[in-house]
């Protein structure tokens, strides 16, 4: 055995006992799918902080605890009788290759766009192929709706992460301006309306029209290239970091946020705090 499937074989073991009933850790024992799901998350978010960072050795251990987080569901997959950890490598192998026939076999790509669009006419021909074959074993059901463009969208996903795709998928069959001019003006627009229900005292027209806005926003950023989860993450960096140094400002003055007016604290402490960048 190579050193990569020895040190992958202990990793299973490891889980395997951790799971043991007789011997193992009681809280591993107890966790289920639905429990873990989680954990998976947020162990894939602290990879991408630790991509964020450039902290190659912190990216190093959350993508160990990641890899751990699929050995934790094969584990418990594999005691349903439903897979095993080698039927997950053998999958995605399999996908991968299929899924690069420029690569694996005698196909051409242009350039990276044009393997995107490859890659998703890949993923559309499988969901169509898992259909067929739902189909063949009376998946039908009585008011199931037609095929969509935006089926395999699933709703799991970070809202703006979702909401791209999802517009990604309509562009990808003509629904979509074709500049950028016309996506600024409905983000305008879409503001004006949640400034329009901000008096009206409806909680409930007010979240549909700051739905309607973030949509709009998250079409905007799609439209200039730029990944809004990324956008928000490097604002929300932004904003920490400005924050903390205006709280270390008005502590080398011996105040607080709330001892001063906030238009002070903007006007004075936030605006060196930007400053200062």
């Amino acid at each position: 055995m190579s050193e990569n499937t020895d040190n992958i074989q202990r990793l299973i073991d490891i889980m395997a006992k951790l799971r043991d009933p007789d011997g193992g850790c009681p809280w591993d024992v107890e966790q289920t799918f639905a429990s873990i799901a989680p954990h998976t998350i947020e162990e894939a978010y602290e990879v991408a902080d630790a991509i964020e960072q450039g902290d190659m050795t912190a990216l190093k251990d959350e993508l160990g605890d990641l890899l751990f987080q699929v050995v934790f569901h094969a584990q418990m997959a594999g005691e349903n009788g439903d897979f095993r950890f080698k039927d997950v490598v053998e999958a995605i192998a399999d996908k991968m290759v299929r899924r690069h026939p420029h690569v694996f076999g005698d196909d051409t790509v242009a350039d990276s766009e044009a393997q995107t669009v490859a890659w998703e006419e890949h993923k559309r021909l499988e969901r169509e192929a898992k259909e067929n074959a739902g189909n063949s074993r009376g998946g039908d059901k009585p008011g199931e709706t037609a095929k969509s463009a935006l089926d395999g969208i699933i709703s799991a996903l970070p809202s703006l992460t979702r909401a791209q795709k999802l517009q990604k998928r309509a562009a990808r069959v003509g629904f979509d301006w074709e500049t950028i001019i016309p996506v600024a003006a409905k983000v305008r627009e879409e503001l004006a309306e949640v400034e329009a229900e901000i008096d009206g005292g409806d909680p409930d027209r007010l979240k549909d029209e700051i739905g309607d806005l973030l949509f709009c926003c998250v079409n905007l950023a799609r439209k200039l290239n730029i990944d809004p989860e990324q956008a928000l993450r490097h604002g929300n960096a932004k904003f920490e970091r400005r924050f903390r140094r205006m709280e270390a400002l008005l502590a080398n003055d011996g105040k607080k946020i709330d001892d001063l007016p906030v238009d002070e604290v903007l006007e004075v402490y936030w605006t060196q705090a930007k400053r200062e960048e």
